[in-house]
């Protein structure tokens, strides 16, 4: 269920959970959710603070079925995901993943996104998603779970 929140009370309730992870994964995701934003005007981010992993999704509507990207944080790493991103052409071999569905890129640093191949697998993605992003419509966030348990947003290293 969809939590309804204005604008700023949704990008506070984001910038909350993004604080539970270490200044490093932080500042990767700030960017990178930058470039998506500024990539992807008009999308709609649902927001899902998951047991894993906090996952913000971009899509056309706020139907996850619909979403076509998502950016997750995760203790260590930041992933982007291509949701429907089987059999997306990828000549550089730049997708990981094994299942039906989905494929993904960890993002070692933001600028990974401006790299032209990932660009085009983009591109790609964004003319396969049957409903389209209307760049003319403001975009927002969307709260759309947060979960009661969660593991340790924060790696720490074992002795």
């Amino acid at each position: 269920m969809a939590m309804i929140m204005k604008e700023s009370s949704a990008e506070k309730q984001l910038a909350k959970f993004m604080a539970r992870y270490s200044p490093e994964i932080v500042a990767i995701a700030e960017d990178a959710l930058k470039r998506m934003r500024k990539r992807l005007p008009g999308a709609i981010e649902m927001v899902y603070d998951n047991y894993n992993a906090l996952v913000i999704g971009f899509g056309p509507t706020e139907r996850a079925s619909e979403a076509i990207f998502s950016i997750a944080l995760y203790p260590r790493w930041v992933t982007l995901f291509f949701l429907e991103g089987v059999g997306l052409p990828d000549p550089e071999k730049l997708l990981m993943g094994s299942g039906k569905q989905v494929r993904s890129i960890v993002l070692k640093s933001p600028s990974m996104l401006d790299l032209p191949a990932v660009q085009t697998l983009m591109k790609h993605a964004l003319n396969r998603s049957e409903k389209k992003i209307d760049s003319k419509s403001p975009g927002r966030i969307v709260i759309k779970s947060i979960s009661p348990k969660q593991r340790p947003r924060r790696y720490i290293a074992k002795a």
